[in-house]
């Protein structure tokens, strides 16, 4: 058994790389690539302050209840269980990441944030670069698409992060049907980067937000969410742009209310 699941995870590992040849030059925006939600909230900080997105109720909240609001809170807010490597060693490719300044944080860094505040960026980034250079054809898409608390030398700190991390491995933005492993592979490119903001016009290597759009079903019921889903991807496949189906149900404030010592994972994942 342990063999076979170690054959398993090898294979989940690189399982771009183990395509049959009739796949490399289909364009990716035509294979269907598993994606992560909140990629990063494996890590919630439970001692970090709130995110400058929460609406002033929540800030209320943490103020009165402290430690014991922010435990019930991460309970809501951790999506995943499994680090960035453990994440690609599954095979998911897709990323997705929302970025914040910290309040009063005195070295100025960048973290990953959900309702509370999960690792610096810097940290996460060099984490999925160290599987990359260990699987070299393996490709991976970073969507930054949440932006709090963040002005232009923010933008300008993430890009050049981005630029020291990755390099050459980040594939300029070109026209999205062209985008297919055997281009990326002559290329030496494993990273596309997609940017939700202004900021991507000015950079080559950043994809407009638009090229990778995800439309949000906002919704605790199964059927509706599948009656979504079949209706827009049938749509979106016209735009020729990537696109996201986020398959994924939302709580309510009252059925955080109604779960509140229970957490997501009992409340709507089992679902």
């Amino acid at each position: 058994m342990a063999s076979s699941q170690g054959k398993n995870e090898l294979l989940f590992a690189d399982w771009m790389a183990a395509l049959p040849g009739s796949l490399h030059s289909t364009p990716l925006t035509n294979l269907a690539i598993p994606g992560s939600h909140d990629s990063f909230s494996f890590y919630i900080d439970e001692a970090s302050p709130v995110g400058p997105e929460q609406p002033e109720t929540v800030q209320n909240f943490v103020s009165v209840f402290g430690t014991v609001a922010k435990k019930l809170m991460r309970k809501w807010l951790a999506t995943q269980t499994m680090n960035f490597t453990s994440q690609l060693g599954a095979g998911i490719r897709y990323f997705d990441l929302r970025i914040s300044t910290k309040p009063r944080d005195p070295d100025n860094e960048l973290y990953f944030a959900h309702g509370l505040f999960s690792a610096k960026v810097k940290e996460g980034l060099e984490e999925i670069n160290a599987f990359l250079t260990e699987h070299p054809k393996e490709v991976v898409f970073l969507d930054f698409n949440h932006f709090y608390g963040m002005q232009k030398c923010h933008h300008e700190k993430l890009v050049q992060m981005l630029k020291d991390t990755y390099g050459n491995k980040m594939c300029p933005a070109i026209f999205a049907h062209e985008v297919t492993l055997q281009y990326l592979w002559e290329k030496e490119h494993q990273v596309l980067v997609f940017y939700h903001s202004p900021v991507a016009v000015e950079v080559a290597f950043l994809w407009p937000g638009q090229m990778m759009p995800a439309p949000w079903a906002n919704t605790t019921d199964t059927e509706k969410l599948i009656q979504f889903l079949q209706a827009s991807i049938t749509e979106r496949r016209k735009k020729g742009s990537f696109f996201i189906s986020q398959v994924v149900l939302t709580p309510k404030a009252s059925t955080v209310v109604k779960g509140v010592a229970s957490g997501l994972r009992e409340t709507i994942t089992e679902r």
